[in-house]
């Protein structure tokens, strides 16, 4: 009797706690490689780049319209590079892995490239919004950071489905790293750089805004980069990849019979409508800077902290209690209706103009946002691992790289479309660059306010519909993860077959 037949022969109350402990009784991430993940999750937001739209407004100066056109054409070259580098990296077969080089390599390149940034404004001093060699230089650095940057980016969101086969372990590291990496003070530089920037606009300090982007920006980059290269270089893929290659084909094709991938795709392409402008200008723009913010920020975190922190502990139980499609929309719906609160409470009598309400009204929304911190940052993430491991059950196969393209193909066009009309409606609610903080007409604060958070809400509130249809519930999930340890324990017995025979199996040399 094989192996199969022998688990087929078995109990049926035996054949279940099997198949529990398939995927739950073993780690393989150890406390180095731990410890190198906190530090990678921390390095992804340890930058100022809340601050980019103040950066090209304010600093580099470039104009709404040409930006919007500029936008077009980089966006419309991203869809196009995109398709090709997923090919690449999803026929990539080599001892270092399928991501890995990628990831390695191209890390110190965009440091460089970062560094270049934030020194733009040193390269152009004193040059109008409509400068036109400026404008040039903007347009082809956009393309070289962009087409450099789609490397990284495609093999990243890969990498991280396939550091552990087990996904209560991959859920124990995400949870982990969104627990911790605040206390590691991952929003320093964006705490700083409020103030600093709040300081010199108040004229309270005589630095250059231009100055303190070059030294933030290029800082925050370095850093960031030593602990994302040291994660890459100390990690590993443990998910076997198919020994064939498969074809681009497979990989769009993924999108439509991988169902979870699907609705993924579906909902973000619904909430992608979303018209928002980030809240910060809000606060810069009607409150006069934002380094009350930041302190604000600071102060309820010290308060609210905690309640996130224990927010995690809710993640295991909830995940038992309820599927993940109940939670997703239970989720979605309750930032919504933390959105709405601190928009009501600003409409009413004008209050949005006035900072102390407002500034109480959003410690309120913080603290209740915090109480589901933990649910929210952990479900978001894995279940696109989910949606990846899915396919692999369904079809074979793991298709990171180019369903993730696919995925971002129609999503990244129509974000070039939204951007493009962000831009315009900046013009359109009469926003006035360069003007100094705290001055723009009444008209134009209200819209600064509302666009910020009742039009996003408004905008993409059809992305809730296609989370109401995940099909992945309890049973099915354990019985995917079952099936899926016995066809990776199959694929790394034909990789030691192949490693064994005269010839290196195909594929894996570079």
């Amino acid at each position: 009797m094989n192996r199969l037949d022998e688990k087929k022969g078995m109990p049926k109350a035996s054949r279940a706690l099997e198949r529990r402990n398939v995927y739950r009784s073993f780690n393989y991430v150890g406390t180095k490689e731990t410890v190198a993940y906190l530090f990678n999750d921390f390095s992804n937001t340890f930058n100022i780049d809340a601050y980019k739209d103040r950066f090209i407004w304010d600093v580099v100066k470039i104009d709404f319209g040409v930006s919007a056109i500029a936008n077009i054409f980089t966006g419309a070259w991203d869809v196009i590079n995109d398709t090709i580098i997923a090919t690449i990296v999803d026929n990539t077969r080599t001892r270092l892995g399928k991501f890995r080089p990628y990831l390695i390599t191209f890390q110190v390149p965009l440091v460089l490239l970062g560094i270049i940034y934030w020194f733009l404004p040193h390269f152009f001093p004193n040059t109008s919004a409509t400068f036109i060699p400026k404008l040039i230089f903007y347009f082809a650095f956009s393309v070289i950071s962009e087409t450099a940057g789609t490397f990284t980016s495609v093999a990243k969101s890969g990498y991280m489905s396939t550091i552990t086969p087990n996904p209560n372990e991959r859920i124990r590291l995400i949870t982990l790293a969104e627990l911790l990496t605040g206390y590691m003070g991952e929003d320093l530089p964006q705490i700083l750089m409020g103030v600093f920037y709040d300081l010199i606009n108040t004229g309270k300090i005589n630095v250059p805004l231009k100055s303190l982007f070059a030294g933030m920006g290029s800082t925050t980059a370095v850093v960031s980069c030593v602990f994302t290269l040291w994660f890459f270089i100390v990690s590993r893929e443990r998910v076997p990849q198919s020994i064939e290659r498969p074809s681009v084909k497979e990989g769009l094709r993924a999108i439509f019979t991988n169902y979870p991938v699907l609705l993924m795709c579906l909902s973000e392409f619904l909430t992608g409508f979303k018209i928002k402008n980030d809240e910060r200008n809000y606060w810069i723009d009607v409150h006069g800077g934002n380094s009350m913010i930041n302190t604000l920020t600071t102060l309820v975190g010290f308060i609210s902290g905690p309640v996130g922190s224990v927010s995690y502990a809710f993640v295991s139980p909830i995940r038992k209690r309820f599927s993940s499609r109940a939670i997703w929309v239970g989720s979605d719906i309750y930032d919504d209706m933390c959105v709405l609160g601190f928009f009501l409470i600003g409409l009413y009598k004008k209050n949005y103009l006035k900072l102390t309400p407002m500034l109480i009204a959003f410690g309120f929304r913080e603290l209740l946002v915090k109480m589901m911190f933990g649910v929210n940052k952990v479900i978001n993430v894995d279940l696109w691992n989910e949606a990846m491991d899915y396919c692999e059950w369904k079809h074979g196969y793991r298709m990171e790289a180019t369903t993730g393209v696919a995925r971002d193909l129609v999503l990244k066009l129509q974000k070039v479309f939204m951007g493009t009309i962000r831009l315009l409606i900046m013009k359109k609610i009469g926003y006035v660059q360069g003007l100094k903080i705290g001055t723009q007409d009444e008209r134009t604060k209200f819209w600064l306010f509302a666009l910020s958070t009742v039009v996003p809400l408004v905008t993409s509130a059809l992305g809730i519909i296609p989370k109401m249809l995940w099909p992945i519930d309890k049973k099915m999930r354990e019985r995917m993860y079952y099936e899926l340890a016995e066809s990776r324990a199959k694929k790394v017995s034909d990789y030691n077959e192949l490693a064994d025979s005269e010839s290196p199996p195909a594929g894996q040399e570079t």
